[in-house]
């Protein structure tokens, strides 16, 4: 569906507003800086499309280090985005849904269900066990994906970049 002219303009207006500012969180018990093929793509990704990484982060799903990242994310860096990946299915080790859920000030429920729907025409129905989200926190937008490479990259280039300017700047509003 093409954009109305004042929704392209808003669009527009948001991107002249320079460079996003974005923080990658992975959250794995297994994989370290070296393996963590998520952090790598994103920076290149992030790096490409002409924004900048703040902040990176690769810790434990435990809802108290999830918890302590986002708290030092929101009020040590000037991240405008954070980006997790990882600790969004439903094993009993899968807490970032959870961590993040409850301290989202404001939902975003149309990327979990779009991320969903893209992620069903890939997968099929095993994409109803993504606990994808998004939503603000402190006036930062928060993105929490699974940590399947191909999760992160569709996220990315299905809905994180085509709107990352706009989301960025209308939170800051």
């Amino acid at each position: 569906m093409p954009l109305s002219e004042s929704q392209l303009q808003h669009k527009q207006a948001a991107a002249l507003k320079g460079p996003v500012r974005v923080a990658i969180v992975t959250v794995s018990d297994t994989r370290t800086p070296e393996t963590d093929k998520n952090a790598a793509f994103l920076r290149d990704a992030i790096s490409a499309a002409g924004h900048v990484v703040t902040a990176y982060r690769l810790i434990r799903d435990e809802p108290l280090e999830v918890e302590g990242v986002l708290e030092e994310l929101v009020t040590t860096t000037e991240s405008q985005i954070l980006l997790w990946n990882g600790g969004t299915g439903i094993s009993p080790r899968d807490t970032t849904y959870d961590a993040l859920a409850k301290k989202l000030e404001k939902t975003l429920p149309g990327f979990g269900e779009i991320f969903r729907m893209l992620s069903y025409q890939e997968i099929g129905a095993a994409a109803m066990m993504s606990r994808a989200t998004a939503g603000v926190y402190k006036g930062r937008v928060v993105i929490s994906t699974p940590g399947s490479p191909n999760a992160v990259r569709l996220a990315w280039e299905k809905l994180v970049l085509p709107e990352i300017s706009h989301l960025a700047w209308e939170v800051s509003r």
